[in-house]
């Protein structure tokens, strides 16, 4: 039973990522969503690397597929063609963990390290993102005033919006790509916790080109595929918590869902960087768009309390250690923005921050409006009179009298 738990998780697991990856992507629209890796994702346990065939056993044994060497997936068919593509970018993190682990000696200290290098190399795609947020809340004034310029005309408000942000530079979209990215770095960095760390023999993932970079001794390769004859090559363990698998402090009756500290920890430090990335309250008070979508901040980040009895430990020290990493750059680059008040608590020290690198109001750059644009100064003068100025009255007992006078 056990070992039908284990493969119906490592069946659904990368499938729920992907899921993940989907929703972001549905997010940062007009990107075109693909079917594709949605099915790569739920025709192997792991996506990234195959196992080499093992010897015949009883049928009455049990197989574990981590008593077999681990290989890199080969292109021999549409899906293991997709994980051939992606098994660069397994092979570069497991490697880094593997080396880290034995520079260290702790396998939490080289996850924070690898967690940290991944970031510092992104830092310039996280700044654009956080910027072209900001830019996007600070525009919203004008752009809700056109809106009301051009009201019941859907097309005309469109295309006013669309020559707005190109006139000051900014992309709704431009933030996406960011978290995309971090969407689809989770689904490697699971398989690596997952099937890296589990495995009885990964020295295949340790090969590039040819060359052995790491050769590790495991000495229970040899011992068969049977489950209760394997030992994981690499010790994962750090404080009796082995970090490949999942850590679950309390079950909850009934729906059996696992609680996990780290899980709990992870899902409060998004909740704080989501907020962060909000305009403040006093801002929006009055915009219900605004409210349903703090709602929604608050939300979003507990779903991951939900995984905190299926994941790898290891994957959320990978998880928190990100998210304190989005924390820092955006208090540096956009203060608390709407993290206070909690529960009508606003600290003095947060009261009129400033930012260390503010982001400045995106000026107009009047080459790129268009002759015929309709944010011309006429369209907008026309727009104003006919919302202001009250037709003349043309005929009747009172127009007569209007131009005796």
């Amino acid at each position: 039973m056990s070992t039908l738990r284990t493969r119906i998780r490592r069946l659904l697991l990368p499938a729920a990522l992907l899921m993940a990856l989907a929703f972001a992507l549905a997010a940062c629209q007009p990107l075109a969503p693909t079917s594709a890796p949605l099915a790569a994702a739920g025709a192997s346990p792991a996506p990234f690397a195959s196992a080499s065939p093992a010897p015949a056993v009883s049928p009455a044994a049990t197989i574990n597929p981590n008593s077999k060497p681990l290989e890199p997936a080969s292109p021999s068919d549409p899906i293991s063609a997709l994980a051939w593509l992606f098994t660069p970018i397994f092979q570069a993190l497991f490697i880094l963990l593997v080396v880290f682990k034995q520079v260290t000696g702790n396998m939490a200290v080289a996850i924070v390290i690898i967690t940290l290098l991944v970031r510092a190399i992104v830092i310039p795609l996280y700044r654009k993102q956080i910027v072209s947020q900001k830019r996007t809340q600070m525009l919203q004034p004008e752009l809700k005033e056109i809106q009301r310029r051009f009201k019941g005309d859907r097309a005309k408000i469109q295309a006013a919006q669309a020559e707005f942000y190109k006139e000051r530079g900014v992309s709704p979209t431009a933030g996406c790509l960011p978290l995309v990215l971090q969407f689809a770095l989770l689904l490697p960095m699971y398989s690596v916790f997952s099937s890296g760390l589990q495995n009885v023999n990964p020295n295949g993932m340790l090969r590039v080109l040819g060359v052995q970079v790491i050769n590790l001794s495991c000495p229970d390769a040899a011992l068969g595929p049977v489950a209760h004859a394997i030992r994981p090559c690499i010790d994962s363990t750090v404080f009796g918590v082995d970090l490949s698998q999942h850590s679950v402090l309390f079950t909850i009756p009934v729906i059996g869902i696992g609680i996990s500290i780290l899980a709990i920890a992870s899902a409060l430090l998004q909740l704080v960087q989501s907020r962060m990335t909000l305009p403040p309250l006093s801002q929006t008070s009055d915009d219900p768009s605004s409210k349903a979508q703090r709602q929604t901040m608050m939300f979003i980040p507990l779903i991951s309390i939900v995984y905190g009895g299926i994941l790898p430990a290891g994957l959320f020290i990978y998880w928190i250690v990100s998210t304190i990493f989005s924390v820092v750059q955006q208090y540096l680059i956009i203060g608390w923005g709407g993290m206070f008040p909690i529960f009508g608590w606003h600290p003095s020290w947060a009261l009129g921050h400033t930012p260390r690198f503010p982001v400045a109001m995106p000026a107009i750059d009047p080459t790129k409006r268009a002759p015929t644009s309709v944010l011309s100064s006429t369209d907008v003068r026309a727009a104003r009179a006919a919302s202001t100025v009250r037709p003349r009255e043309r005929s009747g007992r009172q127009g007569r009298r209007g131009r005796r006078h």
